[in-house]
């Protein structure tokens, strides 16, 4: 069969969907909030300018940016969303203002009729637009003014050192002097106050903010707009619509097909890796240093939501900050991920192929140091960036971004990108003659090798922005490498090398493997890149964008509503045949990629993603469930299961531990869901209901999150962070233990494996060396 449908199929999703969504940017280009030359008061004194605005930016990320508090909702949950923060406390001074001046001590104190009277000049102060395009100006009344310098003041201290402040500094575990330089601390003050005019300032023209009135904020009447509430409902119309006409689909399509015929002995058994094939042991070994680093930094990272200055009394906050030590940890996420699957791709190619290119093993371990040199030297740079120990334009590009999940400075970037794109050459190369062979695994192994392509470029988003562009712009470009590289390539990559994987086994035809894997990227991609806008409905962005991003990240849902069949048909690949059961552990971490999909990437992703839930929960921990369990569930199980993959064939089967990784195996899936259950989700459900009743910085202020219920919960913390850290323990053990075994055993030297056979066929033994 040709899947000549399928094929153009995918093709035509794939070209109208970068079409509209290349359609979102150029809106977002246009519409995105003036960056003003200068902010003055009625009476010409300029309160901040242009330059300030921007330089106060690039101080905002060289202290950490999104990993220190957030903005229009994206970042880290720890401080307050700074454009929420500032918009609440500007409203108050305002109010409080006015209250003084009619000779009461303060808005509170006025009887509720006088009270209702002041919130509607407030409205009209703060969401009256009142910049000039001609002249490039934002003018505020003398009042505003007055109010806008005294919340400057507020954040000039808690940067800084202002006594007074210490203990709110120790809820939002932020150091004292943070930012040492008064001329950046000033400067942040400006950044904020943009962030914040651009949530409460109509669009010219329109009765809608920026921002599309978010975040909630009574005192000035922002709340869900009507395209919020309507979209929201298209996007639940269009799920249930997807659903049934995917399982209408499925019965209608639905038909037996012969069984495949299992090998009676193991495809694998005696396979013989290239140098280059084994160069990669390496690699996934240092995946477990990273997972390991990463999970110690997580348990530091937790703990500075009890003890905002330290660990257990030690004032760790000195040389290890809040902002450090949660860039890292997210950053060693992505990294330690990445590296199992670049790994993966790196020890499948050739073994796809039978073919072992000149030089392989040198490539590879050269693209080994560039990926230590990437990882120190990023993490370096964002520990003295942080510390302030940089300039501002140092930082950029060696230092720290202040984008979450992108934070390494600009060149390592590029050096990534060049990894990635020398990666690419590696993996072509050697899958070439496969893809050459017209044989009945050549469509799955083209579309293996599409997706390493699109790995490869797509990360090329990240370097779309510079240091002036504006953050509207920054937060389209970076959720393409977020959300289109982390959570769609990747994905395609993954599930074609499963799909392939079994199939060299004989557990599935490779013909009905071609034919899932596709149908399933149509599906995926079909909602999934468009989708991409439903990060970005409250990012300075236009109705146009909350939209589009509603609807088709909707219909990501749909194929993760039969995941259970496909967890299930997975698992009964474990018990084919008694050979089998050497992949039991390794094919229980893809079941377990299914169950992950379905509650985390599923259930929890589908809590925050219509326009009316994220309104209220946007930056809050119900966003940190949905990370948790879609990032490591999903992603970080993948790149478990394909690392237990590869070392089936590169360490001595005598090493195998089952026990380890039954303990390890239980204790994710375990730990994970405890840590969700018992601490983010109902921290996550009180802050939600808080920000309905009385808005999203009360939802994120130290208020709230200090109580004494919130503070038993993050506690409650603990009890999965250990099973889960148990998990960790035991892998690292499996692959000590393996490691240690193997290199007691003799080296099988091979230039080339020989070319794939189809399973089950008798072959010579060099012949079934291979996969």
């Amino acid at each position: 069969m040709s899947n000549r449908r399928l094929w153009i199929g995918l093709a035509l999703v794939m070209i109208g969907s970068f079409t509209v969504l290349g359609f979102m940017g150029g809106e977002i280009y246009r519409k995105a909030p003036p960056m003003p030359a200068r902010v003055v008061a009625a009476d010409g004194s300029v309160v901040f300018d242009g330059a300030a605005i921007q330089a106060g930016k690039e101080a905002w990320q060289a202290m950490g940016g999104q990993e220190l508090g957030s903005i229009w909702g994206h970042g880290a949950y720890q401080a307050p969303d700074w454009s929420a923060d500032w918009l609440h406390r500007e409203a108050v001074a305002l109010l409080d203002g006015w209250a003084r001046a009619g000779g009461v001590a303060s808005y509170e104190a006025l009887p509720a009729e006088q009270q209702a009277a002041l919130r509607e000049r407030l409205r009209g102060e703060l969401r009256t637009n009142t910049y000039d395009a001609d002249t490039g100006a934002i003018v505020l009344s003398a009042d505003r003014a007055r109010a806008v310098r005294a919340v400057a003041a507020h954040y000039d201290g808690l940067f800084g050192h202002d006594p007074a402040l210490a203990d709110l500094r120790l809820a939002y575990a932020i150091p004292t002097d943070a930012v040492a330089d008064a001329t950046r601390r000033a400067d942040i003050g400006a950044f904020f106050f943009w962030t914040s005019w651009a949530c409460a300032a109509n669009r010219p023209g329109e009765t809608i903010s920026y921002t599309n009135d978010w975040p909630g904020e009574p005192l000035i009447g922002n709340a869900p707009t009507s395209a919020s509430v309507l979209w929201s409902i298209a996007s639940i119309v269009v799920l249930l619509a997807g659903i049934g006409a995917l399982a209408w689909h499925m019965a209608a399509k639905k038909k037996e097909e012969p069984a495949p015929e299992i090998p009676d002995r193991d495809p694998l058994l005696g396979l013989t890796p290239t140098p280059s094939m084994r160069a990669t042991r390496k690699y996934f070994w240092t995946v477990l240093g990273l997972f390991l680093a990463q999970v110690g930094l997580g348990a530091v990272t937790a703990h500075y939501g009890v003890e905002g200055g330290g660990f257990f009394g030690i004032p760790l906050d000195r040389i290890l900050p809040y902002a450090v030590a949660r860039t890292w940890h997210t950053q060693l996420g992505i990294f330690w991920i990445a590296t199992a699957w670049v790994a993966t791709g790196l020890y499948i190619a050739p073994a796809v192929s039978g073919h072992e290119p000149r030089h392989q093993k040198l490539l590879v371990n050269v693209l080994y140091v560039c990926l230590l040199v990437i990882v120190v030297g990023s993490m370096a740079g964002e520990w003295l960036s942080v510390q302030q120990k940089m300039s501002l334009g140092t930082t950029f590009w060696f230092g720290h971004q202040g984008f979450e999940y992108v934070d390494l400075g600009r060149f390592w970037q590029l050096f990534l990108f060049v990894g990635l794109l020398i990666w690419l050459f590696m993996v072509g190369r050697a899958l070439w003659p496969a893809l050459r062979r017209r044989d009945q695994h050549r469509q799955i192994t083209i579309l293996l090798f599409l997706s390493t392509i699109a790995i490869g470029a797509f990360y090329g988003a990240g370097l779309m922005w510079g240091r002036g562009t504006h953050l509207a712009v920054a937060e389209y470009w970076r959720w393409w490498v977020v959300h289109l590289w982390v959570e769609g390539f990747f994905e395609v990559f993954a599930t074609a090398v499963i799909a392939f994987l079994f199939s060299r086994l004989g557990l599935v035809r490779a013909a009905s493997a071609t034919r899932a894997v596709l149908w399933s990227t149509i599906i995926f991609l079909g909602g999934g890149i468009i989708g991409t806008a439903h990060h970005l409905y409250f990012t300075g962005t236009p109705v146009s964008v909350l939209a589009l991003g509603s609807v088709f990240s909707a219909l990501e849902i749909v194929p993760l509503v039969l995941i259970g069949f496909e967890a299930y048909e997975t698992y009964k690949h474990a018990s084919a045949r008694p050979w089998v059961r050497a992949y039991r552990w390794p094919i229980l971490f893809f079941v377990a990629v299914a169950f992950w999909n379905l509650l985390g990437a599923g259930v929890f992703g589908f809590l925050i993603n219509p326009p009316i839930a994220l309104y209220y929960v946007q930056g809050l921990n119900t966003t940190s469930v949905h990370g948790h369990t879609a990032l490591f569930g999903v992603y970080g199980m993948l790149g478990i299961g394909l690392m237990l993959f590869c070392l089936r064939g590169l360490v001595d089967r005598s090493a195998w531990s089952d026990r380890l990784l039954k303990l390890s195996f239980w204790s994710f899936n375990l730990g994970l869901l405890a840590m969700v259950l018992l601490s983010l989700l109902p921290v996550g459900i009180i802050q939600a209901g808080a920000s309905v009743s009385k808005g999203l910085w009360y939802a994120r202020s130290a208020d709230l999150l200090q109580e004494p219920v919130m503070q038993t919960l993050r506690w409650l913390r603990v009890p999965g962070d250990v099973l889960f850290s148990v998990g960790v323990v035991g892998l690292a053990l499996f692959a000590l233990t393996a490691w240690r075994r193997s290199r007691r055993q003799p080296t099988r030297a091979a230039e080339v494996v020989a070319p794939p056979v189809s399973p089950g066929l008798e072959a010579p033994a060099a012949a079934r060396a291979s996969l």
